[in-house]
């Protein structure tokens, strides 16, 4: 699959807070394409190690850990944003979507069993292509021959802003100047843990959400696709 030339792919990649999910799913319902979340399979590994008490350093009781993982991904109910995650045959909700749990997703990701384990199954996932697949390495590992890479990015304070408002909206209570050190703490960890850092794809567009709304962005990913037929 890594080798394949040309896949009928849409990888978005960039850090946390940049309007990657709802541009995924709002592209991927335009194209009629399948949406990919591979954050939320990181943050499953992520709240799977919490629960069980496994210390992700330990690479045995990780190992074990993931040889019985079974992750599914459905669609959002209705009107709902994020995808539903079953983790071994039970839904987990808003837990998986906290700050803390993406500060441990962040550290479980540059894991070398974690990112092999779940980089196969989102291959899998990708096998027919067709996907529109969200996160920080897609377009640089997972799908390297995908036919459009984007990597969409923002300031770090109107990242947190947004998220701040996301959160509020589901009734969370918010420090938006802690959130605000946790996206940066974040970005360092993702741009520099030695496996598959966070960066854009060399033939990857890159666009920037700071001043643009989801719709705009949309916009300008299709004009690239349609112009660069695959």
């Amino acid at each position: 699959m890594a080798g394949d030339k040309t896949q009928q792919i849409v990888t978005i990649d960039g850090p946390s807070g940049g309007g990657k999910s709802t541009v995924s799913r709002a592209l991927a319902a335009k194209l009629h394409f399948t949406y990919l979340d591979t954050g939320a399979m990181y943050r499953a590994v992520a709240f799977c190690c919490q629960q069980k008490g496994v210390d992700p350093a330990d690479d045995i009781r990780l190992g074990a850990l993931l040889a019985t993982f079974r992750l599914e991904l459905l669609p959002p109910d209705p009107g709902e944003d994020d995808v539903r995650v079953l983790i071994n045959g039970q839904e987990v909700g808003s837990q998986l979507r906290t700050p803390e749990m993406g500060m441990l997703a962040s550290r479980v990701s540059a894991l070398p069993l974690v990112r092999q384990a779940l980089t196969r199954l989102q291959r899998e996932i990708g096998a027919n292509g067709r996907i529109v697949a969200e996160g920080r390495d897609t377009g640089t590992v997972v799908f390297p021959g995908a036919a459009w890479k984007f990597f969409l990015d923002a300031s770090p304070e109107v990242r947190a802003r947004r998220r701040a408002i996301q959160l509020r909206s589901k009734g969370e209570q918010v420090d938006e100047q802690q959130l605000l050190s946790q996206i940066i703490q974040r970005d360092r960890n993702d741009r520099e843990r030695s496996i598959a850092p966070l960066k854009a794809a060399a033939e990857a567009l890159t666009i920037d959400s700071t001043g643009l709304s989801a719709e705009e962005v949309v916009g300008l990913m299709c004009d690239r696709i349609l112009a660069t037929p695959c």
